[in-house]
């Protein structure tokens, strides 16, 4: 009954025409979380990153998905990551200054056309992944972007800090996560 009424309110979402900033994807994972559905996961893959320039846009599109987000115009100091997974079409996306250095260890290597490779520090982090009947629903990132959640996809979060719950296509999050920890329900 649970899962049915989180599925009724993901579907309001869209078939009332609400914008992402009504449908509260915190307050979605916190329910899918008390139903068990929630594990732990850490990003084991090794990246590539650069520097972004300052203003740069970066536009994150996954293979066979489409454009995924836009991100804000990027500051000095922040950085383009481009995860290793061809599946994917290796996406790139933009990481705060702040944040990279919390997500990732020092370069593992020398540049190659300003590339430089990193290894994620493997923060474990809550997931969720939505069921067939779940979605699809948008919802806005902590970076301020909406973004849209379908079946299959996960939905993760920062066990440290609730507002840091975004979207990973099924795809990215199955090439470059571990699972350290299944849910003890299943979606």
């Amino acid at each position: 009954m649970r899962r049915f009424l989180l599925a009724m309110s993901a579907l309001s979402v869209l078939t009332t025409g609400a914008s992402a900033q009504d449908f509260d994807v915190k307050v979605f994972f916190a329910k899918a979380a008390d139903t068990g559905r929630a594990g732990l996961a850490q990003k084991t893959r090794m990246v590539d990153a650069r520097p972004a320039e300052p203003g740069e846009v970066v536009v994150t599109v996954i293979k066979s998905e489409g454009v995924e987000t836009r991100s804000k115009p990027a500051e000095a100091g922040d950085m383009v990551v481009r995860n290793r997974c061809p599946e994917t079409g290796s996406e790139q996306y933009l990481v705060k200054a702040a944040n990279f250095t919390k997500r990732y260890s020092p370069p593992q290597g020398e540049a190659a056309q300003g590339w430089r490779p990193y290894k994620p520090l493997g923060t474990p982090m809550r997931y969720v992944t939505l069921a067939a009947s779940e979605g699809p629903f948008s919802f806005r990132a902590p970076w301020g972007e909406a973004m849209v959640a379908k079946p299959g996809d996960a939905i993760v979060q920062d066990p440290a800090n609730a507002a840091d719950t975004y979207r990973i296509a099924a795809a990215s999050f199955a090439c470059t996560y571990d699972v350290t920890e299944a849910p003890k329900a299943k979606s």
